[in-house]
């Protein structure tokens, strides 16, 4: 592979002339893999022997592994499919780790698809506090949205809006701040080929004037004393050190907030780091900032609105069959369709949701019909009929494929368990499984 020789010299600035050749010398050895682990469906200790493959602690995040470069049909495992843990390059973790985000915080990601740092947003926060996850391109968004589903995601929303639209109606309304911003993916080069023929001079800079513009709109949201994450997956001084520069120049209520993680390299700027090859992954840049002052975030909550009083009714008994103890969330019904939302969430009105909390049902004529995010939001115990499956039960993959199976629960929705990890339900009736897995989510 030809490099461009305006991205060495580039690389050269950046990493040093030997560590530019070491990059260059690595440049067609097989990539960094990791994973990192769902606190909403498990824990290390218990995921970590069903693998099928080795993993190894990274330093860059604390549920993050690298896995081997030739783990094969890693995104096919059962345990994948019931969102145990996200396939995501190792220093792409790091970013989050930044933010410090603690038990009740509110959180953006305002560049979210396809939702590796949402996953590890809810993950840390564990059920409490609210992830808000938005981004600009609707099918990127819809595959951020399954992505959302698959993990497990309650206390939380998907969005497909402008940031500048969006960080104006939520203005001071979260703790914590992460702007992944699209950029022109240098450290992206040993994993995929193909990006290096679509990079230039021109697009470094366009990226560079993009990302101010995206770090001007997510700077509105941050409450004051609340944290800002800037982060790109490119080497680029351009689209790192002097954006965050810029930043500071055009917002002097932020200031740096240094970075004394162990991981990766120092930058020039205190408060930035960068991961390269050398750091093991394959290349991040973060920038941390602080918003000036003291205050509580802003209150913009949603309203809930009323429904019909029959709908409540059998919402209510719809919910009561399903769940042993039900979640504390607020019951929402809204164009026939049944949500359990948050106690405390943003508004999010006009704003171009596509998901707000968790979908849990939809009226069918005189009838409910559950929705597959429902019972991969909660785990089994809450759940009144569980099918609990091993990893080396036949009918694992047969439910994987769509199939009927075997099913000893009570008549009823059923949750469908694989190691104790919710992965989707079925509905159980003369100790057969009619299959409600989604079609587009089967393996083939």
């Amino acid at each position: 592979m030809i490099l461009p020789e305006s991205f060495i010299t580039e690389l050269e600035a950046v990493l040093g002339k030997d560590d530019a050749g070491r990059y260059i010398s690595l440049f067609d050895a097989p990539p960094f893999r990791g994973i990192c682990i769902n606190r909403l469906k498990t824990v290390p200790e218990k995921l970590l022997p069903l693998l099928s493959f080795s993993a190894e602690k990274t330093p860059f995040y604390r549920d993050g592994y690298y896995i081997p470069a030739d783990a094969d049909g890693v995104g096919n495992t059962a345990l994948h499919h019931a969102g145990a843990f996200y396939v995501q390059e190792p220093s792409a973790s790091s970013a989050v780790s930044l933010l410090e985000i603690e038990p009740g915080d509110h959180v953006l990601d305002l560049c979210a698809a396809p939702g590796g740092k949402t996953s590890q947003i809810a993950s840390m926060l564990n059920n409490t506090g609210f992830v808000w996850s938005n981004e600009i391109v609707r099918n990127r968004a819809n595959i951020l949205l399954s992505n959302y589903e698959r993990m497990g995601i309650s206390h939380g929303a998907v969005s497909s809006c402008r940031p500048e639209v969006l960080c104006q109606k939520l203005e001071g309304c979260f703790d914590k701040v992460i702007a992944d911003a699209p950029c022109s993916g240098e450290g992206m080069f040993r994993k995929d080929h193909d990006a290096v023929a679509q990079w230039s001079r021109e697009h470094v800079i366009s990226c560079a004037n993009r990302q101010i513009s995206i770090l001007q709109s997510a700077a509105r949201c941050v409450r004051e004393g609340g944290i800002l994450v800037y982060s790109t997956c490119t080497f680029s001084p351009e689209e790192n050190e002097e954006t965050a520069e810029k930043f500071l120049e055009l917002c002097p209520d932020f200031e740096p907030y240094d970075i004394t993680e162990p991981f990766g390299r120092k930058t020039r700027l205190g408060n930035a780091v960068r991961i390269t090859p050398a750091e093991g992954g394959e290349g991040h840049f973060a920038a941390r900032f602080r918003r000036r002052g003291s205050a509580q975030r802003a209150k913009n909550s949603t309203a809930v609105r009323s429904a019909d009083r029959e709908e409540i009714r059998l919402a209510e008994k719809f919910l009561d069959d399903i769940f042993i103890t039900r979640p504390d969330m607020v019951l929402s019904i809204r164009n026939g369709k049944i949500y359990l939302l948050p106690q405390d969430m943003p508004s999010v009105e006009g704003l171009g949701v596509l998901r707000a909390g968790v979908l849990a049902g939809e009226f069918v004529k005189k009838r409910i019909e559950p929705a597959h995010a429902l019972f991969s939001s909660f785990r089994p115990e809450y759940f009144r009929r569980v099918l609990e499956l091993s990893l080396d039960d036949s009918r694992l993959a047969q439910y994987l494929s769509g199939m009927e199976t075997d099913c000893d629960t009570d008549a009823g929705y059923t949750c469908v368990s694989v190691e104790g990890i919710s992965l989707g339900f079925g509905k159980c009736s003369g100790g057969r499984l009619k299959n409600k897995y989604p079609k587009g989510l089967r393996n083939k």
